[in-house]
């Protein structure tokens, strides 16, 4: 089964989901220096100062936008095909709504419409999370809705290593990936120094097991981890795979797991309906169907506008407890 795949490190050191992407960004400014950064306020907001990103390389390579997100995109696209090798942070995942004719008739579609005789590599840097009550405007969790785009590449890192390992290959890459960082990720980890990259469309099998297989994506891994050693103590034993991107997605691995197991949860901190959730849910029904003994189970957020509540935005999510009481679920067939 798939695994992190890594080459040339030189150690670890203990990160938070914004050291890890400040890490990926300033090794990859510094091989190449096609590689660009800009977004609205980046300067000071997070890149700034404290991080010497503005002091290695320079305004010409990180640059402040207006407030445009069209703009920033479509800047991206002109940019990318001379050449260059942008790396666009929209801040907020509800942001890229505003782009997507650009992302979608552009960035998606150029590398198609030309017959390949231009490459589009760009990345968008998207943030995500909830517990700030940041109200239905700044929390969708958008990336269900760019999985039907074609010529889209979309990842969910789950942990500053997977964080820093999977924008370090998207930036590599010769077409547009977006990431979708879940800033409910929290806390510190040790993550790769020097060469660490992920393969994008690699699955990573974080817990074995033999009982239930658990399909997590983002943030959904953490609360997955936390629920499999609750279940441990009952006798459960849950495979964890963290899918690491959604576009494309690593079916190989995920039906092998199934195979396994014979039991399938899938948990996706998205909208329910039209989920990276019920595709993989999906594929596993029509390519693993004969090795499941009970349903399949989604762990999602409803279809429903995230509220500003902070006493009602956490219960929309998935939590270990929900994670627990599905496994618990399927096992009872």
């Amino acid at each position: 089964m798939s695994t992190v795949a890594s080459a040339r490190t030189t150690g670890v050191k203990d990160m938070t989901l914004i050291q890890a992407i400040n890490a990926a960004l300033h090794e990859e400014m510094e091989r190449d220096e096609c590689v660009i950064t800009y977004g609205q306020g980046i300067r000071g907001r997070v890149y700034g100062t404290a991080t010497g990103l503005v002091e290695k390389f320079g305004p010409s390579r990180v640059r402040d936008t207006p407030i445009s997100e069209p703009a920033e995109v479509g800047m991206a696209v002109g940019a990318a095909m001379t050449g260059l090798r942008p790396v666009v942070d929209l801040n907020i995942a509800t942001f890229v709504y505003l782009a997507m004719d650009q992302i979608v008739d552009q960035a998606a579609k150029y590398r198609y419409m030309f017959g390949g005789q231009t490459k589009v590599p760009l990345v968008i840097r998207c943030g995500m999370g909830y517990g700030t009550a940041r109200a239905s405007h700044h929390s969708d969790r958008p990336y269900p809705l760019l999985m039907n785009i074609p010529g889209l590449k979309i990842v969910v890192p789950s942990s500053p290593a997977e964080m820093k390992g999977l924008l370090k290959s998207a930036i590599r890459d010769d077409d547009p990936v977006i990431c979708f960082e879940d800033s409910s990720v929290g806390g510190k980890e040790p993550v790769p120094l020097g060469e660490h990259l992920i393969p994008i469309g690699l699955a990573h099998v974080k817990r074995p097991g033999k009982h239930v297989t658990v399909v997590a994506v983002a943030a959904g891994v953490t609360h997955t981890m936390r629920a499999a050693e609750t279940l441990a103590t009952e006798g459960i034993d849950v495979e964890v795979i963290d899918v690491r991107s959604v576009k494309p997605i690593d079916t190989a691995t995920i039906l092998e797991s199934v195979a396994k197991t014979g039991r399938l949860v899938v948990v996706d901190p998205a909208n329910r309906t039209c989920s990276a959730a019920s595709e993989i849910a999906a594929v596993v029904a029509e390519d693993g169907f004969h090795a499941l003994r009970a349903p399949i189970i989604r762990v999602t957020c409803p279809d429903t506008h995230i509220p500003f509540s902070p006493a009602l935005e956490p219960q929309l999510f998935p939590s270990p407890e929900k994670v627990s009481a599905a496994v618990r679920g399927v096992m009872a067939h």
